[in-house]
């Protein structure tokens, strides 16, 4: 792989509407926000000049959702856009990553894989394929 683009950093919170108005003076408005019903997830996204701030709420079972990102509120998450997900898969595997069951599959950003929680730092890795109209 080439060095990484960082597509997005995830932040886990409880309540997405305070958190949006908390980081509204310093991101402005959102630039977007969506609801993944099949997830259980509602997302409010903010655009810097080199990452995307993604805030993500638990909206009803969340089952997925929970079983994937865990309970913990803060940063959870960080996300590096690769060109092709099946080969990066391949290669992060080869080198001793393991992702997560159900992955990849459509996420909010396009085709996405996350792997097991990191023992040391506690994050939580994910690879991204953005959707062409996401580029």
């Amino acid at each position: 792989m080439n060095a990484p683009h960082i597509d997005h950093i995830g932040i886990l919170v409880a309540d997405l509407d305070a958190a949006v108005g908390t980081l509204r003076p310093l991101f402005g408005a959102p630039t977007r926000t969506k609801t993944l019903a099949e997830v259980g997830l509602r997302v409010a996204e903010f655009e810097a000049a080199n990452v995307t701030v993604e805030l993500l709420q638990y909206d009803g079972p969340a089952e997925f959702a929970r079983e994937v990102m865990g309970e913990r509120l803060g940063l959870n998450h960080i996300s590096a856009r690769v060109a092709n997900i099946a080969q990066a898969l391949g290669e992060l595997s080869g080198a001793g990553l393991r992702p997560m069951k159900g992955f990849p599959r459509q996420g909010a950003h396009g085709q996405v894989a996350f792997f097991e929680p990191d023992p040391v730092t506690g994050l939580r890795f994910e690879i991204c394929q953005t959707d062409a109209k996401d580029d």
